[in-house]
């Protein structure tokens, strides 16, 4: 290991720009040297050998000589999977104890093990049955891998899986969400070693720590967390459309909810009866209308493939949820219905009522998904993380979205043709160059007028955003509902280069400011995360309930 650093320090000194190519020729180079199996290095290892040696400053580190920016260097090179904060910010996905579901889709798969519409197999479920569904632990092991991995953690986005949401009992809710935040709080801080080693004793032991949930004790963990060293910028959970009410969504934003997922799966009546989903398009209307009084952000799940279903239906289908303006989500998860043993469609399949699209059929209904795609929507993933061997037939391809791409780019090459779904567009793990350009889009939802404020480089790509809510009702406050910058994540309080520290969040709050001010608006609302709540403070913004609010000055 040490040889491998001292090469790569070498190596960066000369000025030389290594790339992943150039590490993997490294460390066979060094295996085969070795003479027995102890002396190989492993590429997965060589940043937390380096992390240990920097964090702890040891002789060995001294003596590479290390200076900020060639530690910047390093890092960059070593760490796994770049693309997990390419976003802007860590994101952890936890799951919920297994709790049964009042639904009965005949797609769902059934685990008794695991949350309803999930299997065993998938790495998030295969995390929290290792932390027996303790939500303490299950943060806490992802900060220390994504560490690991040479990944900031400073600010972390949390996605809360298990099926509905809104059927678990108030108590498990409070108490679940309570830990998370507990767990945000204490790793890294004095004392954590030993809570962590009484939750792992516990969880051997088949001892279950959760009692009934207190909004004390989480809005003391809240309060916490805006001064802590991992901060909560996102905490999103899934629930069904027809489970979604005023008083639900006041509870959600008490937890600190930003972003709802929600279970739509089709908008064509006929289909959810033969799949035997009780939600109602009435119910999916209403919801849409709803999240966004409060301010959340919308995140869809729509499946194509499903029991009656044909490619035309679902091109129809999704054309409508990106167009109707009852509907418009923020986000989609865009899934090919895929067959596993668990589910009830596997007697339509046996008796040849269901098939799955083929390959060349499922591509093109989802580029064409993609290419109807809005400028403010963006189809975060294309597949569940089912394991090929739990799929009976269906797309079992974990490339399907770069096969769907390739088909949209040689579209576009074609002529005629234009990409504006947004993660296509997203700057990711790129630098930004040449001047930021401001772009302003509005749109027309069936409660709202919506601005969506886009910051983009030279070449059309995505490096911040904003969604700005104005309602039509008589109402003269404003709702900003999100606000992102692209980019790695970068520390708190650091200033460095990236779309991260060019002030482009300060600059669309501002923007929009004004605008919602042109609109005859007194004041502007954001539904902030527990962690942003000091961001928004220095923009002026004051704690106003569950929310923070700027008044707009004449």
């Amino acid at each position: 290991m040490e040889q491998t650093i001292q090469a790569i320090v070498d190596y960066l000194r000369q000025g030389s720009q290594p790339d992943a190519r150039w590490l993997d020729r490294l460390v066979r180079a060094a295996n085969a040297k070795a003479h027995d199996a102890t002396r190989h290095v492993a590429k997965k290892r060589l940043l937390p050998f380096y992390l240990r040696e920097r964090n702890a400053d040891t002789p060995l580190f001294r003596s590479w000589g290390v200076d900020e920016a060639l530690d910047d260097a390093i890092v960059a090179l070593l760490r796994a999977k770049p693309r997990r904060t390419a976003s802007g910010v860590a994101t952890i996905t936890v799951l919920t104890k297994p709790w049964p579901c009042t639904a009965e889709c005949i797609y769902c798969p059934n685990d008794p093990r695991m949350p309803k519409s999930y299997l065993s197999d998938e790495p998030a479920c295969q995390r929290a049955e290792r932390c027996g569904f303790d939500p303490y632990l299950q943060v806490a092991a992802r900060l220390k891998v994504l560490a690991d991995m040479g990944h900031n953690t400073d600010k972390v986005e949390l996605i809360v899986l298990g099926g509905t949401w809104s059927e678990y009992p108030t108590s498990y809710q409070v108490w679940f969400v309570t830990e998370l935040f507990r767990a945000l709080n204490d790793v890294g801080a004095d004392g954590c070693e030993d809570t962590l080693a009484q939750r792992w004793a516990a969880r051997d032991a088949g001892v279950c720590l959760e009692e009934p949930g207190s909004f004390d004790a989480l809005e003391r963990e809240q309060v916490r967390n805006e001064d802590a060293p991992h901060r909560n910028v996102g905490l999103v959970v899934e629930t069904r459309p027809d489970c979604i009410d005023r008083n639900h969504l006041t509870h959600l934003r008490r937890l600190g909810c930003t972003k709802i997922q929600m279970g739509i799966q089709s908008l064509a009546p006929d289909i959810l009866a033969a799949n035997c989903r009780r939600t109602t398009v009435d119910d999916v209307v209403r919801a849409f209308a709803l999240l966004r009084e409060f301010g959340f952000k919308s995140h869809v799940h729509f499946m194509v493939n499903l029991l009656g279903a044909t490619p035309a239906d679902d091109a129809a289908g999704y054309r409508q949820l990106v167009t109707d303006e009852r509907f418009l989500p923020d986000e989609v998860k865009l899934y090919p219905c895929a067959l596993v043993e668990s589910a009830r469609l596997m007697g339509e399949w046996e008796a040849g009522r269901w098939r799955p699209y083929g390959e060349d059929e499922l591509i093109d209904v989802l580029a064409d998904a993609v290419l109807a795609t809005p400028s403010w929507t963006r189809i975060s993933r294309m597949i569940r993380d089912i394991s090929s061997t739990d799929i009976v037939t269906g797309n079992k391809k974990t490339n399907l979205r770069q096969l769907v791409e390739r088909e949209v780019a040689r579209r576009c090459a074609d002529g005629g043709v234009v990409v504006r779904e947004m993660r296509m567009r997203e700057i990711a793990t790129g630098e930004a160059t040449g001047e930021p350009q401001l772009d302003v889009i509005e749109y027309a939802t069936a409660t709202t007028d919506e601005a969506f404020l886009q910051y983009v480089t030279d070449d059309g790509r995505l490096m911040a955003f904003l969604r700005l809510s104005l309602p039509r009702e008589g109402q003269d406050v404003a709702m900003i509902r999100e606000v992102h910058v692209y980019g790695k994540v970068s520390r708190l309080h650091e200033a460095k280069e990236g779309a991260q520290h060019l002030g482009l969040g300060r600059a669309l709050v501002e923007r929009a400011c004004a605008l919602a001010r042109e609109r005859g608006f007194s004041s502007v609302d954001v539904i902030s995360a527990v962690g942003t709540r000091n961001y928004y403070r220095g923009l002026g913004f004051a704690d106003a309930g569950l929310y923070q609010r700027r008044g707009l000055a004449s």
